[in-house]
């Protein structure tokens, strides 16, 4: 299902927008869509960077690919 959205732009804001997603092939409404959806999935991507992050610190123990490859029976 299909919804609408409104947004108040000032017309140079509209302008740069418009021929830039025009210039890669899109419209407004899909640039700004895949925009925002881009900055949902950078947001993600740091967060569930920092918690591994915080695990690894709390316990800093690494393996080899090797090592990880006999653990599984790869070789």
């Amino acid at each position: 299902m299909s919804t609408t959205f409104t947004m108040r732009l000032d017309e140079s804001q509209k302008t740069l927008i418009s021929e830039y997603a025009a210039i890669h092939g899109k419209s407004m409404a899909e640039f700004m869509i895949g925009a925002a959806l881009d900055v949902i999935e950078d947001a993600t991507d740091l967060r569930d960077w920092k918690a591994a992050k915080a695990e690894f610190d709390r316990n800093p123990i690494t393996y080899s690919n090797d090592e990880i490859m006999r653990e599984f029976g790869l070789r």
